[in-house]
């Protein structure tokens, strides 16, 4: 079975970066596409950015386009989202996810890593 572990979240200024790591243990995601999403305090958890299966198909939603990159390391069953330019509104809980290409049809989640952007 499939294991998917975020790592990367922290404390960060507005206008700095992060990038976040989905690893994945217990089998490889190589034939999947893997999503991130994230939970604000309070609020519905939203689509951030997926990748399809052998990266030639990625989607991000329009809060994040041209600030956030997903990218995907097959040798190493790992997904990264490299986040820059980050603002305050981007604080939350990172998830990753493999399921289908899409912005909804995940079946495996990660356990999320936390993000916190201070203004």
């Amino acid at each position: 079975q499939v294991h998917l572990v975020e790592s990367g979240g922290g404390l960060v200024q507005a206008g700095g970066s992060l990038r976040l790591s989905c690893a994945a243990s217990g089998g490889t995601v190589s034939m999947y596409a893997v999503g991130w999403f994230r939970q604000a305090p309070g609020k519905e958890r939203e689509f951030v950015a997926t990748i399809n299966w052998n990266a030639v198909s990625t989607d991000y939603a329009d809060t994040v386009k041209g600030r956030f990159t997903i990218s995907r390391d097959h040798a190493k069953n790992t997904v990264y989202l490299q986040m820059n330019t980050l603002k305050a509104e981007d604080t939350g809980v990172y998830y990753c996810a493999a399921g289908r290409y899409s912005r909804w049809d995940y079946a495996i989640w990660g356990q999320g890593t936390q993000v916190t952007v201070s203004s």
